[in-house]
């Protein structure tokens, strides 16, 4: 049976990796803050239009590639640990700038700017996410605890998808914007000082280092796999374009729970393709009560099923990555999987207010039909993987 369980290693869980994960998870609470609730300033208060809020959104996924090149680059000329801080440090202040925008109430005079301000966030973020999940996490894990810390680490991050939506629309709707981007700004802080807190050792730089290429940054024989990812979290950031509820992301934060559950006692001696198929069941039976019904315990079960399913899938998924891997190219494969992750969440954010203008139902219908195709591509990109799998 092709089945995988990922083992539980009790020495795993020492202090640095704990700080390094609980960094994990505040820097992607600086960006899932923003999710609900910056497209809503930007139309109400700078009076963009949907189509201009939606390619401001979607700018954040296109800055997560524009530094990649350069991070195998920066981490063996720079300490690595300083590379991650002065990325977050540039994030911070990215955000500082519409802070201090929003406290002027000023209105930009072209949405060029904030465009260009999304885009250098996405290249600030991405950097300091990359550098964080390839090359910090791994450095405070043994070499046979690698693939269950980079797992476990990922948890974090995800939990991240529903703790950020819902701390930003909560601390809107009590004290306004203005403090959702000071939420944001404390975080960022706080992964500096989590990151300066863990004594990295330093290595000796190496001469022989392209400026640019694609080491720890994107694996081209993933690509298969980096395409099926992104189709799946296009229809999870449609869906967040669309949905503005405490409660749903409560929800979600559950159906994350059962996801961890699920795969220990469920999916544990399953078939490798369950957990993928199964995830993307849920989030297209999620998809159609939300279509079809407006009963109070469709907000209660949908939200629980999208988090379960984008759990499963997102779990599963990155150790596909893992084992698609060759030598040395374990920081590479998280990457990748990063950068689909991220980019398909903000983009499909973005379609989501460009394209079907906060239509709800036009914006699950093409949610939905995109889990189909996903599910169809999968049954290829399954016997693909286990065709050029490497460990």
């Amino acid at each position: 049976m092709n089945s995988q369980s990922t083992p539980v290693h009790i020495r795993l869980w020492h202090k640095d990796f704990w700080l390094m994960a609980i960094a994990n998870f505040l820097l992607a609470m600086t960006v899932y803050m923003l999710v609900p609730t910056m497209p809503r300033w930007l139309l109400e208060t700078q009076q963009f239009d949907m189509t201009d809020a939606g390619i401001a959104m979607g700018a954040f996924g296109l800055g997560l590639f524009l530094l990649g090149a350069f991070i195998s680059y920066l981490v063996q000329h720079y300490r690595r640990n300083l590379v991650c801080i002065f990325a977050v440090i540039a994030e911070a202040l990215l955000i500082g700038a519409l802070y201090y925008l929003d406290g002027l109430h000023m209105r930009v005079a072209d949405p060029m700017i904030i465009i260009v301000q999304r885009l250098a966030q996405g290249a600030a973020f991405g950097l300091a996410q990359m550098v964080l999940t390839s090359t910090l996490i791994i450095d405070t894990s043994e070499s046979f605890q690698r693939t269950e810390a980079n797992h476990s680490a990922a948890w974090f991050s995800r939990f991240a998808l529903s703790m950020g939506p819902m701390a930003g629309l909560l601390i809107g709707r009590l004290a306004g914007f203005h403090y959702v981007l000071l939420g944001t700004m404390v975080c960022a802080l706080a992964v500096v000082v989590l990151v300066m807190v863990v004594n990295f050792p330093f290595r000796a730089p190496q001469d022989d280092i392209p400026t640019v290429s694609l080491d720890r940054f994107f694996l081209p024989h993933g690509f298969p796999l980096f395409v099926n990812l992104q189709l799946i979290t296009i229809v999870v950031g449609i869906i967040l374009s669309v949905v503005l509820s405490e409660h749903f992301y409560s929800m979600m934060m559950v159906g994350f729970a059962a996801a961890i559950l699920s795969q220990r006692f469920v999916f544990k001696d399953a078939e490798l393709k369950s957990e993928v198929v199964s995830g993307l069941i849920l989030i297209g039976a999620a998809l159609l009560m939300m279509i079809t019904r407006n009963q109070p315990v469709v907000m209660i079960a949908a939200p629980l099923f999208i988090g379960m399913g984008t759990g499963l899938i997102g779990s599963r998924f990155l150790l596909f990555f893992i084992k698609l891997s060759r030598h040395c190219q374990r920081g590479t494969s998280q990457s990748t999987f990063l950068l689909g992750w991220e980019s398909g969440i903000a983009w499909g954010i973005g379609l989501g207010l460009a394209v079907f203008q906060g239509d709800t139902s036009r914006a699950l219908t093409a949610a939905l039909v995109l889990v189909l195709v996903a599910l169809v591509m999968y049954h290829f990109t399954h016997n693909w993987f286990t065709n050029n799998k490497n460990r």
